[in-house]
């Protein structure tokens, strides 16, 4: 590791270790979410829509609450990613370039959280209902990819 990369700079140190940050770091979060649905267009747009607006009234605060248990799993699965974007010596504040970068893989990690709770389901017709919406779920996590590396971004100083 170069001066730039030493073993504390690591994604969780700088997202997670300073407690105060968090509360920020959900707000962007759920701006993020709402910015993604927002932007999605079409039949599949308007069923996401109407999904997302169901679910925030049957249960305000959901989306917060939901990234809230979240956040840590998320960092740890970019984790890596980050790790690759500074030993090529590239600053912390372009991390959301490298996400960019690899939005397939980047979808494939998140994605990897809901994977596993699905793996462990042991509702057979939920299990099959995922499976079918797995490939739908990554073309829409690989779309919000650099808009998740937008928001990360400056949470992450220099």
């Amino acid at each position: 590791m170069t001066d730039a990369t030493t073993a504390s700079d690591t994604l969780v140190a700088r997202l997670l270790d300073d407690k105060s940050k968090r509360p920020r770091i959900l707000t962007d979060c759920e701006r993020l979410i709402e910015d993604e649905v927002g932007s999605k267009g079409g039949l599949s747009g308007l069923a996401i829509k109407a999904a997302y607006a169901v679910v925030c009234k049957v249960k305000p605060g959901i989306i917060r609450e939901s990234m809230d248990m979240l956040l840590d799993d998320f960092v740890t699965r970019l984790e890596p990613f980050y790790a690759d974007h500074r030993k090529a010596g590239a600053s912390p504040s372009q991390f959301g370039d490298t996400l960019s970068r690899r939005a397939g893989e980047v979808a494939d990690a998140l994605l990897g959280i809901t994977d596993d709770r699905a793996k462990k389901a042991k509702n057979a017709t939920l299990k099959g209902a995922y499976e079918k919406l797995r490939p739908q779920a990554k073309k829409h996590v690989e779309e919000a990819v650099p808009r998740v590396g937008r928001t990360l971004s400056p949470h992450l100083g220099s």
